[in-house]
């Protein structure tokens, strides 16, 4: 081979080169950024819930851990429109709820076992 064959060969293999890097790095740079989902542990018990929080930054997904600290089984309910439940949790139990507001608000939560809301197991959730 002459070595103008040769030059040519070695500079479309570094062109080459150059491209797949350039390729990668825009295909990396344009992947969506994974959002983790919040995480709200719940404490239920008689006749109270325990958050850890009780505001959520933004909307989005939200996993509520909920354990029954208590000796009788509760429910942890999220209502305003969003009606999504946990199953009857048994005494020192536990069980995730994972629930996605779409946009800001305050949401309520309650047990939904008798009378235990209007015993004190409600309040709101605040999504800014």
């Amino acid at each position: 081979m002459s070595r103008i064959r040769i030059s040519l060969l070695g500079l479309a293999a570094a062109v080459a080169v150059v491209a797949v890097g350039a390729g990668s790095s825009l295909a990396a740079g344009s992947a969506k950024k994974v959002v983790k989902p919040t995480t709200i542990t719940v404490k239920a018990s008689e006749f109270k819930y325990v958050l850890s929080s009780k505001t959520v930054a933004k909307p989005g997904k939200v996993v509520f851990k909920v354990t029954n600290v208590g000796k009788i089984p509760h429910n942890f309910v999220i209502l305003s429109g969003i009606n999504k439940a946990t199953p009857l949790i048994k005494p020192r139990k536990s069980a995730t709820l994972t629930v996605t507001f779409k946009k800001k608000g305050v949401y309520t939560y309650e047990c939904t076992v008798g009378e235990h809301a209007e015993e004190g197991m409600l309040g709101t959730l605040k999504v800014k």
